[in-house]
């Protein structure tokens, strides 16, 4: 048996060939964009997308992982860059790597159905990096989120990741360093080797880490996001990428099928931003639908049930809510990646809040035991509305003999049936709270809002820090 292979084509050659077409149209586009070209719209969200990154990243920095994690970076590099909502100052990679970890802890970041993830969170930590570094304007680090969020989505559009793999930490990469090559003011050339060396750097994500609820998971947005930085470092110092690494790591390698016409499709008309998805239940996606089926029921029945009066829930749903059927939840993260529990400590705790997955609630008897009552099935009609619907059909039978039900197409939330801007704002306020002084919250949310005039992030960053 042979072992030599195939002889492969010359570096020479290859740099003398042309980009694929979709990825020269990219750099382009990126590359001419001005923060004028963003469609006021897409402006809005990308500032409500903003203050809700910065409330769920100050919310998970108070978790015991993340105070240990900060004060070990702390001791080691200093820096300028803050942990937000810690006081602490870091090196800017460092706070990239904390911020985007925080921002996942309580499973509250924002996403895209489309695109199957959560960009904004893979992104923001390193423009608020980037920016301080830079001396970015306010208009341009919006433009930056809006694009990095852009590429990311895309690639997720795009590409259909191995079923074993988590989204997180992978083509999110690709979003932290564009955005962080476009606050650097980068040519079209220079934006291509940044993406092109990104898309080697995303991480071997895991899916079990949901499932069994191991926190290694929650770091994932934070090394794309420095990773970001890294890449682009390593482009401006002139590393070179591979011609086509998004269509070879998300056409072969972590990823069987790549789309490139979906990477340009209505480039520039559609945004992914504009089209994102905001959650206040503080668990996975995938249970919303049923959570907010179960929330119909109760509401009907008068309010409130009695949870003893229970005798069991029975939910349908898409392939993906059904895999999270484990009714004992190891871990705060595992609870959350619970259709069984997160039903359970939702009708017992009247909402499925923050505290409503920590230990106290996942050693609760009543929650155990109710959750034990739960069964929980795929429909494979249901799995055939993906991606634009996220159905589930749910039934509560009572001791009574009452069967009780109800089924939702949408998550609450999403583009078909969306939070209001004040919704999210309340959001804000209600993770915001326990860090920030009420006067603090309102200089904030001010300070968004009005993110588009300001000449730095300077004032922003001294607020959230």
């Amino acid at each position: 048996m042979s072992i030599v292979t195939p002889g492969v084509i010359p570096a020479s050659v290859l740099l003398a060939d042309a980009p694929p077409a979709w990825l020269g149209h990219w750099t382009a586009f990126a590359a001419a964009l001005t923060p004028g070209d963003l469609p006021e719209p897409v402006v809005a969200r990308t500032k409500l997308v903003l203050l809700d990154c910065l409330g769920v990243m100050a919310a998970g920095m108070q978790e015991p992982e993340m105070v240990a994690l900060v004060a070990r970076l702390a001791s080691r590099r200093p820096g300028r860059a803050p942990a937000i909502g810690t006081g602490a100052r870091l090196d800017a990679r460092d706070a990239a790597l904390a911020n985007g970890a925080a921002g996942t802890m309580l499973e509250l970041d924002e996403g895209n159905q489309y695109a199957r993830g959560h960009p904004a969170i893979h992104v923001v930590p390193a423009v608020l990096a980037a920016a301080q570094e830079t001396g970015a304007s306010g208009a341009d680090v919006l433009m930056a989120i809006a694009l990095g969020y852009e590429i990311g989505a895309r690639i997720g559009i795009a590409s259909k990741l191995r079923v074993s793999m988590h989204p997180h930490g992978t083509w999110g990469t690709v979003g932290a360093a564009l955005a962080v090559a476009k606050l650097h003011g980068a040519d079209a050339a220079a934006i291509g080797q940044a993406i092109g060396i990104a898309s080697s750097l995303g991480l071997s994500t895991s899916r079990r880490t949901m499932l069994e609820g191991a926190t290694v998971r929650n770091t994932y947005a934070g090394f794309s996001n420095q990773l970001g930085l890294t890449a682009w470092d390593l482009a401006a110092s002139g590393f070179m990428a591979e011609r086509d690494g998004i269509g070879t790591v998300y056409g072969h390698v972590i990823a069987d099928e790549f789309q490139p016409a979906a990477m340009v499709e209505d480039l520039g008309q559609r945004w992914e931003i504009a089209r994102n998805y905001f959650k206040r239940h503080a668990a996975c996606r995938y249970t919303h639908g049923a959570l907010d089926a179960l929330a119909q029921i109760v509401r009907e029945a008068g309010g409130a049930l009695d949870p003893e009066a229970v005798l069991k829930i029975e939910v349908d749903t898409y392939v993906w809510a059904a895999q999270l059927d484990h009714p004992l939840p190891p871990t705060m993260l595992a609870a959350k990646f619970s259709l069984p529990f997160a039903l359970a400590t939702t009708l017992i705790n009247g909402a499925a809040t923050v505290q409503a997955f920590r230990d106290g609630a996942r050693t609760d008897t009543a929650i155990l035991a109710l959750a034990g009552r739960v069964d929980v099935r795929e429909d494979p009609a249901l799995t055939a509305q993906l991606p634009g619907l996220r159905p589930a059909r749910v039934a509560v039978t009572l001791a009574d003999g009452r069967r009780l039900t109800a089924e939702v197409l949408t998550n609450r939330g999403d583009t078909e049936d969306p939070y209001t801007p004040a919704e999210v704002q309340e959001k804000f306020q209600d993770l915001g709270g326990p860090v920030w002084s009420p006067e603090r919250l309102a200089a904030i949310t001010a300070a968004v809002a009005g993110l588009e005039r300001a000449d730095s992030l300077t004032a922003l960053l001294d607020l959230v820090a």
